[in-house]
């Protein structure tokens, strides 16, 4: 597809998969269990930007394996890479120094995992892409082309319909060699590209709101090991208001996943996330986990939190289906979105089976591929959880004050004494914040549709930290700066991968400006995950700049760029991170 020739054809498929997602093979497994069984003949290609499936999938999943035994009944036995089954589950709360594990009884019910795989997604990508190839290797009737270390970097219309995308940047190509076309096209990615199908029609009236994960993985000492255990925090570091929580998942062969996921809706325009997740991982009781052991990985990805009415008003247009993560189907009430992609994928492929033969994808005849997905455990969950996000949003003292004084407790030992000095302090206000949250967080009173709005437009530029994280000491060899976390994820870049859009050079000035006045950084310098945005004194001005070879992908710039003036856009020719066993 990248030399240009006069013989050039056009290249044609049933079905385009842009990206190698859990949801795109969710969907090729299915589609092909049901030709195989029907004997009905289809081709697809399968276009993942990484160099290898998998190598741009960031996630410490914990995961209920119910769609994972639909698709593949015999994992057990099959290979599926799996780290670990949870036995033991823990909702914990962080003071600066002690842990409290909130008693059992008192754990919603979404946040017990226990017989839940602990998994690298990474790993289970990867398999599943291997396990496609072997599934087709005898079928006369079924053809799948994997092209990997190719991105989508356009979508192709004839008029309001999806015919395909185009994979080469350069425009001196011929056209032909440049596009892939197909009866179908489906975006299962994280908004590279499926933002510009939302945006042409306009399908979102709410927002997609975001969150950045970031995550470490460890070799812990021989001697330790705490495979199967799982630990999901909330406080410390986060004590600035902003909502987010950390996890700590123990797998097979003495690795430890360290992770934080910070929503980006934050009135602090210097998160910092990498920095925020070493803040994490000084406290004693990581400190001790980790403790003589080596870091092995790094990486960072966002995560779409908006839920239920963040979802498009239709899942489905002329010749293309949105599913996972371009749909936003993580529920963040249970810290759930691989089932829930999956089952996306099921559906999809139900619907496209159905189409195959009059290969007729109109909008018309996809509409009811939403109505199977609401209608399933996704629509369930994330229609029971729709106000989770609100709830946080609505009222920051739940944040502000009264975590804090919470966590204050913990650390003097009592965590009960938290509790009732929130209660005498502000004894009425509190028991209205109390009977607001339960009923938001439940779900079983309607109040109507939410609005939110852009994660950018929540930054307060002169926030100033009302309760600051006292860090604890650390041992050596534990702690590393953004620079040198880069290193350990895999960074490589061919020549010429200018892969994030700077729009206008001046207003970056201008914001710089602002920031410096405040004594603060950019929120794209602050909150980038991989030191990729900096500040250059050129020409006696403060310009931005980037160092592009540092990138992981995440776009976490663009989603707090307070002037919307950045786009990350895919890599090409398979550069990027290497997020293999993170």
């Amino acid at each position: 597809m990248q030399v240009s020739n006069t013989n050039s054809e056009k290249i044609q498929y049933d079905v385009l998969l842009v990206g190698g997602s859990p949801s795109n093979l969710a969907l090729a497994h299915r589609l092909v269990d049901l030709a195989k069984a029907n004997g009905k003949l289809f081709n697809m290609a399968i276009l993942e930007k990484s160099k290898e499936f998998g190598g741009h999938v960031v996630s410490g999943a914990v995961s209920h394996p119910h769609v994972i035994e639909r698709l593949f009944p015999n994992y057990k036995n099959d290979g599926l890479p799996v780290e670990g089954v949870c036995t033991k589950s823990n909702l914990s709360l962080l003071g600066n120094k002690e842990k409290w594990d909130i008693p059992n009884f008192l754990v919603p019910p979404g946040m017990k995992k226990e017989g839940y795989l602990v998994l690298t997604l990474s790993k289970v990508v990867y398999w599943m892409a291997n396990k496609l190839k072997e599934k087709i290797k005898e079928s006369t009737n079924i053809k799948i082309d994997f092209f990997n270390g190719f991105a989508a970097h356009d979508i192709l219309f004839e008029t309001n319909k999806v015919v395909g995308v185009r994979v080469e940047e350069s425009e001196s190509i011929n056209p032909l060699d440049q596009n892939v076309y197909a009866n179908v096209t489906c975006f299962g990615d994280k908004g590279f590209i499926s933002r510009d199908l939302i945006d042409k029609f306009k399908l979102r009236d709410n927002p997609q709101i975001w969150s950045v994960g970031v995550k470490e993985v460890w070799k812990m000492t021989e001697g330790k090991d705490c495979c199967g255990q799982v630990w999901h925090t909330l406080g410390f570091p986060l004590l600035d208001g902003t909502f987010g929580g950390g996890f700590v998942y123990g797998m097979k062969d003495h690795l430890l996943t360290v992770g934080l996921v910070i929503s980006l809706d934050s009135k602090n325009p210097n998160i910092n996330p990498q920095q925020k997740l070493q803040d994490y991982k000084k406290h004693p009781w990581i400190q001790e986990m980790i403790k003589g052991g080596k870091l092995m990985h790094y990486g960072a990805a966002v995560l779409p939190e908006g839920g239920f009415y963040s979802l498009p008003k239709k899942f489905a247009v002329d010749g293309a289906i949105l599913l996972g993560d371009a749909l936003g189907v993580l529920d963040i009430n249970s810290l759930a979105g691989i089932d829930k992609s999956m089952e996306c994928g099921i559906q999809a492929a139900d619907i496209i089976f159905e189409r195959l033969e009059t290969k007729n994808f109109s909008e018309k005849n996809l509409t009811t591929y939403k109505d199977r997905v609401l209608k399933s455990h996704v629509g369930k969950s994330l229609y029971k959880g729709r106000y989770f996000r609100f709830a946080f949003q609505e009222n920051p003292r739940l944040l502000s004050n009264y975590i804090p004084e919470v966590l204050n407790g913990i650390d003097e030992g009592i965590p009960l004494t938290g509790f009732v000095n929130i209660g005498v302090n502000s004894p009425i206000k509190s028991i209205k914040d109390a009977l607001r949250m339960g009923k938001l967080l439940s779900g079983s009173f309607d109040y109507g549709p939410i609005k939110y709005k852009p994660d950018y437009q929540h930054i307060v530029p002169e926030f100033q930290e009302k309760n600051k994280v006292k860090t604890n000491g650390h041992l050596k060899n534990t702690i590393y700066s953004r620079e040198d976390a880069v290193f350990y994820a895999h960074t490589k870049y061919h020549e010429g991968n200018e892969h994030i859009d700077e729009f206008n050079a001046e207003t970056c000035v201008s914001c710089i400006k602002k920031y410096d006045a405040l004594g603060k950084d950019t929120p794209c310098v602050s909150d980038c995950t991989a030191e990729v945005h900096r500040v250059d004194l050129l020409e006696g001005l403060r310009k931005h700049a980037m160092s592009l070879e540092n990138c992981v992908q995440c776009r976490t710039c663009e989603i707090v760029c307070p002037e919307v003036n950045l786009r990350v856009k895919p890599t090409a020719q398979g550069s990027g991170p290497d997020f293999m066993g993170l």
